[in-house]
């Protein structure tokens, strides 16, 4: 299983989800995406993207004003 590590900090709605959705056309199921980002709508946009096309939130958690998740392409 790999993962990719992506730095969405500094950019705004909705380019973190585009980011997401294209980097997930790339990478095997199975395999994981680590987000940084500091949109104050990052956490509600990915879990609605989450919900839409069926992928995995395996973690998400907000230090300071970085939100990092972690999700798992599972189709």
């Amino acid at each position: 299983m790999a993962n990719i590590d992506l730095d969405c900090r500094g950019m705004n709605c909705p380019m973190p989800i585009v980011r997401v959705s294209q980097t997930l056309k790339t990478i095997a199921v199975g395999d994981t995406i680590t987000v940084n980002a500091d949109d104050p709508s990052f956490q509600a946009d990915l879990e609605a993207w989450v919900r839409m096309t069926g992928q995995t939130l395996r973690v998400f958690s907000t230090a300071d004003t970085i939100r990092t998740a972690v999700i798992e392409r599972t189709r």
